[in-house]
């Protein structure tokens, strides 16, 4: 091999462990940024260290070879993920109203109690009375699925809750929560950082499908899920017996792994199994084709006219309160 050929690999191995040490360290330095407990100031002098390491061993990759700097790599970024891996979830923190409490049910043959339902009066985002309900269902009498998909601000990001329908007239929804504590605000790039725990909650459908449309100006759409009986039971039952596990061993919600789509595509995949994987399951918003592919939407109508037909927003405005509500939203949606 000669000179200039082995010359152009050092080099190439060179540029290859440099973009891997600078990936590393922006993450180390995220992590650290969300998740150290100390003041701004102090946290800024953290990460300034951090960065003055990570510089180090770049000029070391580059003056004495990857061996050396490969091993300060190693050294910096064990230490870094003992102390990420220590970080653990916690059910006890001061929690903001709405994620105050959390769901949990009790299953008898076919009779279930849903403790902590949630069902606030939404005024506004600050203004609202809170209530928290004991609600009781019979799983003999449930007859429907519905996803709902709301859109804040992209086409492709939405949050997605899930409802089912009794043939007594009740409705419960389904929403995966980030649990976020006092003071807290989202962000998607925190959610990546062991920000906030994760919670599913139980609601009424005039507090978590209204407040939505009605409170935070976002488009919401129901469309209806076709669904044999048994998945439809067994998906019920996946929900009681993921929050109550919750309960029993928090977990730490994520943008991508653990949120409000994947959790749930994790509960069908176990009940029915052979579900592909897609990028829809990430780009929320894109959900409903990808469940229309799987034949899972009302059969003779295209994707376009359930997205029409489906789209409550101007009918939730209308009903806020309403006792009437979950029909008033459903009127026209094919399938209901």
């Amino acid at each position: 091999m000669s000179t200039n050929i082995r010359a152009g690999l050092s080099i190439s191995l060179q540029l290859l462990l440099s973009l891997i040490i600078l990936c590393a360290a922006l993450w180390g330095g995220l992590a650290l940024y969300y998740q150290l407990p100390f003041s701004m100031p102090w946290r800024i002098v953290c990460l300034l260290i951090w960065a003055g390491l990570s510089v180090f061993t770049l000029v070391r990759l580059w003056q004495s070879g990857p061996l050396q700097a490969v091993l300060i790599y190693l050294v910096l970024h064990a230490l870094l993920l003992l102390w990420w891996n220590s970080l653990t979830p916690s059910n006890q923190h001061l929690w903001e109203d709405d994620v105050a409490q959390m769901t949990s049910g009790q299953i008898d043959g076919d009779q279930v109690t849903l403790f902590n339902v949630r069902n606030f009066a939404w005024r506004s985002e600050t203004d609202y009375s809170p209530h928290w309900e004991t609600r009781h269902y019979d799983l003999s009498k449930l007859q429907s699925v519905d996803m709902l998909t709301s859109h804040w601000g992209m086409d492709s990001i939405a949050h997605v809750l899930v409802s089912f329908g009794f043939d007594d007239r009740q409705f419960v929804t389904f929403s995966v929560e980030i649990r976020k504590k006092k003071g807290q605000q989202f962000s998607e790039i925190a959610g990546f950082f062991k920000q906030y725990e994760l919670s599913i909650l139980a609601t009424d459908e005039r507090d978590a499908i209204a407040v939505r449309p009605n409170i935070r100006g976002e488009e919401t759409f129901l469309y209806r899920i076709d669904m044999p009986e048994q998945i439809r039971r067994q998906l019920f039952l996946s929900y009681i017996e993921q929050a109550n596990q919750l309960i029993k061993e928090p977990r730490f919600y994520n943008t991508v792994t653990s949120n409000c789509t994947t959790l749930v595509f994790g509960m069908m995949q176990h009940i029915s199994g052979g579900l592909p994987l897609d990028s829809r399951l990430l780009l929320t918003g894109y959900l409903p084709s990808y469940i229309e592919e799987l034949d899972g939407l009302t059969d003779g109508f295209d994707l376009t006219q359930l997205r029409t037909a489906g789209r409550i927003t101007e009918r939730s405005k209308q009903a806020p309160m309403n006792n009437n509500y979950s029909k008033i939203i459903r009127q026209g949606v094919p399938g209901w």
